[in-house]
């Protein structure tokens, strides 16, 4: 019977665990420039998304700026403050890392592929990697650093 019971008590706590590890990205990051912090939190549909949350500069020629380099001329004038960038990213606990998620740079007006982790526990810390055609060799990579 302890066996059994203990059993069930480790099966049950190991969902827990993994929200756990997986909820480690949940926060505020200042972006590579430290001209923006983005908001990584957890969507209803059960995945993380990140929405821009502060700009250093939120205006320009006195109105807030907008997504003026999306293809979609639809979107070009939606604010970039409160923007989602990061969307759909899963975590993967054999890899210890978020992915599946696409992450838009309104830079340019292009969203790529994306995957995402921390090194050495160091959660202060998180990388990014945008890539295309499927292939993460073909990617860039950036760091955010946790706002405090």
């Amino acid at each position: 019977m302890k066996k059994v019971l203990f059993t069930l008590a480790v099966a049950l706590l190991i969902p827990v665990t993994l929200a756990a590890q997986a909820d480690k990205i949940k926060g505020v990051y200042y972006t590579a420039e430290k001209s923006s912090t983005v908001e990584i939190k957890l969507h209803t549909n059960g995945k993380y998304i990140g929405v821009i949350n502060w700009l250093e500069e939120p205006n320009e020629n006195g109105k807030p700026k907008v997504d003026d380099q999306n293809p979609d001329a639809k979107l070009q004038t939606r604010p970039l403050l409160g923007l989602k960038i990061l969307k759909a990213f899963e975590y993967n606990s054999k890899k210890k890392q978020w992915v599946n998620g696409k992450i838009y740079d309104p830079d340019n007006g292009k969203t790529y592929a994306c995957y995402a982790w921390f090194e050495d526990g160091n959660y202060d810390v998180l990388y990014l990697k945008g890539y295309v055609a499927g292939i993460r060799a073909l990617g860039r990579e950036t760091t955010w650093t946790r706002k405090e």
